[in-house]
């Protein structure tokens, strides 16, 4: 099997893939800058590793940030992405690129699924919005997994963050009228792994099974590391403002999955445990 050029190696899913690929390419930022990435830039680097598919994995994930940043998060989260599908088609090789719950409005009550018309209501869910259909259009070879609430044993995040503060005896109020389906990045990973070998294109949704709240998730994860969940307070999104609003359901569901030969991912509760011991040892 040939080389996989593998951007974003450092993330939370970038890490768990580079484990799980035979030969892995996986440039620093200072080699391949996505927020100034131009077409030349791209096909030089391409060209020079030979590599035979390419998987991105980096993005502009700064929510609120995006806000004020939204030429950066345009550039590396949809100009960078576009150019990367049009060396793909060019070099024809497979590209697979991640997407976001946030290009949906949340405004619904049933699971979004990968027909769904999207309407993002904030900067960062727009600029994914951009990079999906900019890769479509270039390369309609294109692979884009849309996914959400992405949590690992390896990296901060949501769930690393609510079992580290609730080891200090920290109270927490944890939003409680948001729901969405937790991905556990291994899991993504797999799955992912998976849909490259079968070349597969177009738009799929893959989460871990299982909607939740921010809230339940935080206090299942700290129950988990045999820490006090009564720590965790539910509160609503108006009492946690922020700079970008959040879809207030943006619950991934998918029309694709069991026709493609992918196997649908865990439910959230059967992976979240291999994450705490994750954390603990690390």
């Amino acid at each position: 099997m040939q080389s996989t050029l593998l951007l974003g190696a450092s993330g939370q899913v970038g890490k768990a893939m580079a484990g799980m690929l035979p030969e892995v390419i996986a440039p620093t930022r200072h080699q391949l800058d996505l927020s100034t990435l131009t077409h030349d830039q791209a096909h030089q680097f391409v060209a020079s590793t030979g590599a035979g598919a390419i998987v991105n994995c980096a993005a502009y994930t700064a929510v609120d940030k995006a806000e004020e940043e939204v030429d950066v998060a345009n550039a590396v989260n949809g100009t960078a992405v576009g150019i990367l599908a049009e060396i793909a088609a060019e070099s024809g090789i497979p590209f697979v690129t991640y997407s976001t719950d946030f290009v949906f409005n949340g405004r619904g009550d049933q699971p979004y699924v990968e027909s769904s018309a999207p309407d993002p209501i904030n900067a960062y869910g727009r600029s994914k919005l951009i990079g999906e259909r900019l890769a479509l259009e270039a390369n309609p070879e294109t692979l884009i997994i849309r996914t959400s609430w992405v949590v690992s044993g390896t990296h901060s995040n949501f769930v690393a963050t609510m079992v580290r503060l609730a080891s200090e005896g920290r109270s927490l109020n944890v939003v409680n009228d948001q729901h969405g389906c937790p991905t556990i990045a291994t899991d993504l990973a797999v799955a992912t792994v998976a849909a490259l070998g079968l070349r597969l294109s177009g738009l799929l949704h893959l989460t871990n099974q299982g909607a939740t709240t921010w809230f339940e998730l935080a206090k299942a994860a700290v129950g988990l590391a045999g820490l006090n969940p009564e720590l965790i307070t539910p509160c609503t999104t108006d009492e946690y403002p922020t700079p970008a609003p959040r879809p207030t359901y943006s619950v991934l569901g998918s029309e694709r999955i069991d026709e493609v030969g992918v196997a649908r991912l865990p439910r959230w509760e059967d992976s979240l445990p291999g994450l705490i011991n994750q954390l603990k040892t690390s």
